[in-house]
């Protein structure tokens, strides 16, 4: 029975879906744009790349040199499931998604054939770097698309590619395929020394400092609970490393196991320690390290076995480019995609998908890991994963330690609160939980679970796990009373219409901690306080409330706020810089992300929030409003 010719998705000249697909060969017999894969895989300890001869049977290129491994990208298919694919039907080789790394995407525009073979190819370029050469006993090929493989110097076949040799397919080395090189060669020839350097400009930006917090206010069962609460944040430490990537764990554990191996590997631990990942939050995220940088992993049945050959060593992978959507979704899954298969959902089932505490994943993905046959469960690859499902092991830890805190405690908010945190972890369902830290009255005072959504910058719905521990500061507590009380004049008076403020905005409780400790996604710069829940059900039913990290704020007052007055303000000046108007101005922007329009109506007359119709400006909105200048000024005023 003959196969069915592969059916390709038609993409615009820019690169998006059409939402038509076609017959592979009347894609390149029309010249219409589509996608493909290409992967390279390179030996570090030869700086070598594999390349194959392409079978004497192909359409194109036929019995010349190309790259490792490639294939269109089928219609309905992703990009790095293709990928995976690919390298296995064409090499033998099986290799997880954390071997592959996206560097750049190739537009390839080209005819052969004498004008038969027209090839509009958007390409997304992968590197698997491996330590050294795989035998080539190792490859099985697939003798329709492959007659050959072989290593060869990539410097050499930047070389040969230069001068058109006729025995390789072409590339222009000078023009967007020149990355490939310059990418391996900034990885293999960069001078120790001059990044040495910048490592230490960039840990220099931050100010190390010590907190300290008077515990005698707390009774004895309290403190015996906090050795468990503060175990339980350090899970959520382990959580927010999976969901900054799926490889960062492993960069995490490989950096800390040879920080004292040289200074240079000192300095890679130190800062990323400060930013959690292997990119810097004070520079844009910008890569401060590379997969070269990375875990060493070792996979004995990746490819067929070799006599005394122990297996396949690789670099645990990370992009160059921060991903958008962190580890929420898939790596390879663009805007379009998702609001494709979200329009197909049910009601609830896009509530889910675009709700706080839920992971997107492939089906595809989940057959090739489990090697099952390749039959998807409905016509849409993605599919939702809850939280309590997605990090379960990591929660049922978590849960326990926090039960195991609430049965010491003998503060009944504390207790209600560990307790029903606790259960959500394993329910997915925050709701009780969140109120009991809203009505938190204890002098230990705790945050913990999946709050903030800064890190999904695709869609700004996923919520990542943290910790904030601290002692209730009651003095300066009770001071910021008024401010809370305030909120409904606050809303009143906003320069809005009234038709989008709010009649019942609730005072909001403000606590004044002293930090303890913290953990989860606290990465690079600290934050001087937090204003939560962002669960709009609560907001619109209870409101919001705030937390000021006061030994927080005297920190970043010191060591950044005086040496900047001390720079830009007149000497006769400065004594007008003090601390209570710089904690006053932080309280009034807390303030004002609990007022304003939440829930609103649409022209359709359906209902939706700010949230989910803003999408990835929420947050950059919220954190630029003015309003909290105005709304300084209207409380003095008023007071």
């Amino acid at each position: 029975m003959q196969q069915a010719e592969e059916h390709l998705d038609v993409l615009t000249k820019t690169g998006l879906k059409t939402g038509v697909s076609k017959p592979r060969g009347d894609v390149h017999r029309d010249g219409d744009y589509h996608r493909a894969v290409h992967v390279w895989i390179f030996a570090e300890s030869t700086r070598e790349l594999l390349l194959q001869r392409r079978a004497s049977c192909k359409d194109s290129w036929p019995d010349l040199w190309d790259i490792s491994s490639a294939g269109h990208i089928s219609a309905g298919d992703s990009s790095l499931t293709s990928a995976r694919r690919e390298l296995e039907e064409e090499l033998g080789i099986t290799l997880p998604k954390d071997a592959f790394e996206l560097i750049f995407v190739f537009l390839q525009e080209c005819v052969i054939n004498d004008g038969k073979y027209i090839n509009n190819e958007y390409n997304d370029v992968y590197l698997v770097t491996t330590l050294d050469p795989i035998p080539l006993e190792a490859f099985v090929l697939q003798e329709t698309e492959v007659s050959a493989v072989k290593y060869i110097s990539y410097e050499e076949y930047k070389r040969l590619l230069a001068k058109e040799d006729s025995g390789y397919v072409p590339y222009d080395v000078n023009g967007q395929y020149g990355q490939l090189f310059d990418i391996i060669e900034k990885r293999y020839k960069e001078n120790t020394v001059a990044r040495s350097l910048t490592l230490q400009k960039q840990i220099s930006r931050y100010a190390p400092i010590s907190l300290s917090a008077e515990l005698t206010g707390l009774t004895d069962s309290d403190k015996e609970a906090l050795v468990f609460v503060v175990k339980a944040a350090n899970v959520m430490d382990e959580i927010f490393y999976l969901q900054a990537w799926y490889s960062n764990p492993s960069l995490r554990d490989w950096l800390k196991e040879h920080a004292d191996t040289s200074e240079f590997n000192k300095l890679k631990w130190s800062y990323y320690q400060i930013n959690k990942s292997p990119w810097s939050s004070l520079d844009e995220d910008e890569a401060f390290l590379s997969t070269a940088d990375s875990a060493i992993r070792l996979l004995s049945k990746a490819t067929r076995i070799v006599k005394d050959w122990k297996g396949l060593e690789y670099r645990a992978a990370f992009p160059l480019l921060k991903p958008a959507g962190a580890n929420f979704y898939p790596p390879d899954m663009d805007k379009m995609e998702f609001e494709l298969w979200k329009d197909s959902l049910e009601k609830h089932e896009q509530k889910e998908a675009t709700g706080f505490f839920s992971v997107i994943k492939r089906h595809s993905e989940f057959i090739l890991d489990s090697h099952l046959s390749d039959n998807k469960t409905g016509s849409h690859d993605l599919y939702i994963v809850p939280y309590s499902e997605e990090y379960k092991s990591l929660l049922a830890k978590a849960s326990d330690l926090l039960h195991k805190a609430g049965d010491i405690s003998d503060s009944p908010g504390l207790k209600r609160l560990l307790h029903s945190k606790a259960d959500a972890f394993l329910s997915n369902d925050y709701y009780d939980s969140d109120i009991a830290w809203m009505e938190l009255d204890s002098k230990l005072d705790v945050t913990i679970g999946p709050y903030e959504t800064y890190e999904d910058k695709l869609f700004g719905y996923k919520a990542t796990f943290e910790a904030y521990i601290g002692i209730r500061d009651d003095e300066a507590t009770a001071q910021l009373k008024l401010f809370g009380d305030n909120l409904l004049l606050l809303e009143q008076n906003l320069p809005m219409d009234s038709a989008y403020k709010s009649e019942d905005v609730n005072a909001a409780p403000i606590r004044v901690i002293q930090l303890l400790y913290n953990a989860g996604d606290v990465k690079g710069p600290q934050t001087l306080a937090f204003n939560l829940p962002n669960d709009e059900r609560i907001v619109k039913d209870r409101g919001s409330s705030m937390v000021m990290l006061k030994n927080v704020s005297e920190a970043k007052f010191k060591h950044i706020l005086l040496p900047i007055a001390a720079a830009c303000v007149a000497n006769d000046q400065q004594e007008h810089v003090d601390f209570e108007s710089f904690f006053t101005h932080t309280i009034c922007h807390e303030c004002c992300h609990g007022i304003g329009p939440h829930t609103i109506t649409l022209p359709n007359g359906q209902k939706s929030t700010v949230r989910l119709v803003s999408s990835t400006i929420y947050f950059t909105r919220e954190i630029s409003l003015i309003a909290k200048t105005f709304a300084v000024n209207l409380i003095i005023k008023d007071t």
